[in-house]
């Protein structure tokens, strides 16, 4: 059987780690890869049990939907002679299934009730899969409609996950750590005043024993697994110390067994992602003493991008007192992107955009807007102007060749709209921005940004755009230099927008405008000065008089 790539949300994704080899046997659901794009990372799960026949593919590689992973013999055609025979007995009459047989098949994938109790499956978490953060009740809680059971977490959203219904925690078929998926089963719910059974406990276990019975035997059954015999900290506290670490769910369940910080952990791994090996290197070196003081992570060499460690900041007497304070999951994730820079030849273009009738328009549509529940914002129209001003210019909405022979014209505007949330900055995508009218892009620009304040944008929300747009709103300041998101060649900063003097041919005197700072930041191997120029004032066309777009 081959095992090929399932829609991995984005366009392709690269091979980072091989999590079988041949000859290994695997379950139905055992991971087989990890791969990673900028924005995620995904586990490929076996669809079947069997064995390990042959690997298409190498650490590294970058695969699509549909490519080649794996060839699999199925553990049923070793059985086919057993099961020939069971068939030529069942073909005779038999006596009734022994009940609790019968009780522990799988359920059918769908919600189902038996008893006054129903499993229930997870909803669209908007991602393909998704790590359990916390569970938010226990076997036995009363629970309400609506109530949150359990937080799911990818690698830009949160989502709490409600209560279908009111009733009693009979059973929760998950655990913190756990990589889950759209449609699993997660949740087991009595009816209103149905008592859960002594047996919900165990029923628990029976339902998912990859997740309880894996603990305990973990390093009985790997005996080239080191584990630590001493400091070994509580699953809950390894929990806690792992919310903001870059490693996929296998780890974080290694670690649980381990009873490893795994924040202590570095990671060798592309973007100092934590592997297995990195784990067992970590206990190895506990076992030997050389770690028994945990030290403070080092990033990998490829996310400091050659950046020397830090000196020894333990002489108070020159450095004075310092509090460690832990990056934000949004904050790490962001850092191997942003060494990107490091490397782009970056120049930023200032201008200045009267945008007094403009906004005088806003002012006449906002209301009207409002009545409808759209909040029309100066940003919509930027967004719209730029959109159009790129199809007039395709060559800030490109991308540079690998090997810096060519650039790839993007033929529909995919708009980032950068937005600010406690945890650090977020991008998300308007796409065919071109295509839509202000009203639309309006729209989009609320529901993006209610989404990613809420932690609650997929993954496609987030991939595919061709420019940026960093608008700093009423934050203050005349002008900044935003950089350049690879793999895009252009990103458009707004400041805060003023009253200026400006002078009136016409009338020969100065009048106030509404001025509005534009900084343009771009790739010189792509785009020159020149270009930058007539672009950047050609936007300041635009949004000073949106009539243009229609021309």
């Amino acid at each position: 059987m081959e095992i090929k790539a399932p829609d991995l949300g984005v366009e392709s994704a690269e091979v980072a780690e091989i999590m079988v080899k041949v000859g290994d046997s695997v379950s139905e659901n055992d991971n087989l890869v990890l791969v990673e794009s900028d924005k995620a990372s995904v586990e490929v799960p076996s669809p079947t049990a069997g064995v390990i026949k042959q690997i298409h593919i190498n650490t590294g590689d970058n695969i699509s939907e549909g490519s080649l992973l794996f060839t699999i013999e199925s553990a049923s055609v070793s059985t086919n002679e057993t099961q020939q025979t069971d068939a030529v007995v069942e073909s005779e009459p038999s006596e009734p299934a022994d009940e609790q047989q019968v009780a522990e098949q799988p359920s059918a994938p769908t919600a189902a009730a038996t008893g006054g109790s129903q499993t229930h499956n997870l909803p669209d978490l908007g991602v393909e899969s998704a790590e359990v953060a916390e569970i938010m009740v226990a076997v036995g809680d009363s629970v309400s409609k609506d109530q949150p059971l359990i937080l799911v977490e990818s690698d830009k959203a949160s989502v709490e996950v409600p209560s279908p219904t009111d009733g009693v925690v009979e059973a929760i078929l998950v655990k913190a750590g756990d990589s889950v998926s759209n449609g699993q089963a997660f949740i087991t719910i009595a009816a209103a005043g149905k008592p859960v059974a002594q047996e919900s406990k165990t029923t628990q276990e029976k339902s998912a024993p990859t997740q309880t019975q894996a603990e305990p035997k973990a390093a009985e059954t790997s005996p080239s697994k080191p584990v630590a015999t001493t400091d070994k900290l509580p699953e809950q506290v390894v929990n806690e110390k792992a919310k903001d670490v870059y490693a996929g769910p296998a780890v974080r369940k290694l670690a649980r067994e381990l009873g490893v910080d795994i924040s202590t952990v570095t990671g060798t791994a592309t973007h100092g992602r934590i592997l297995k090996e990195d784990l067992f290197a970590f206990v190895k070196a506990v076992m030997n003493g050389a770690a028994s003081k945990p030290q403070a992570t080092t990033a990998s060499a490829d996310v400091r991008s050659g950046l020397p460690n830090l000196p020894d900041m333990s002489n108070k007497e020159i450095w004075g007192e310092i509090e460690v304070e832990d990056l934000t999951r949004l904050q790490k994730v962001s850092i191997p992107q942003l060494n990107y820079n490091t490397y782009l030849p970056q120049v930023t273009q200032f201008d200045l955009a009267d945008i007094t009738d403009t906004e005088n328009l806003r002012n006449e549509l906002k209301g009207e807007f409002k009545a409808q529940g759209i909040g029309l914002t100066i940003l919509a129209f930027i967004v719209k102007a730029v959109a159009y001003a790129l199809t007039e210019h395709p060559k800030f909405n490109c991308h540079l060749s690998d090997d810096n022979t060519q650039i790839l014209i993007r033929k529909s505007v995919n708009m980032g709209i950068a937005v600010a949330t406690d945890d650090g900055l977020i991008v998300p995508v308007i796409k065919d921005a071109q295509a839509k009218g202000i009203k639309q892009i309006a729209i989009e620009i609320g529901e993006l940004a209610k989404k990613a304040r809420d932690k609650k944008l997929s993954a496609k929300e987030l991939q595919g755009a061709s420019f940026t747009i960093s608008s700093q709103g009423n934050l203050g300041g005349t002008a900044f230099t935003p950089l350049v998101n690879w793999p895009q060649v252009g990103i458009l900063g707004i400041s805060e927008a003023s009253f200026q003097p400006r002078w009136n041919a016409a009338s020969k005197s100065f009048e106030p405008r509404l001025m509005l700072p534009l900084s343009l930041s771009y790739d010189h191997r792509v785009i020159n000065g020149a270009d930058a120029a007539v672009f950047t004032r050609y936007i300041a066309k635009l949004l000073a008089d949106p009539r243009r777009i229609l021309l």
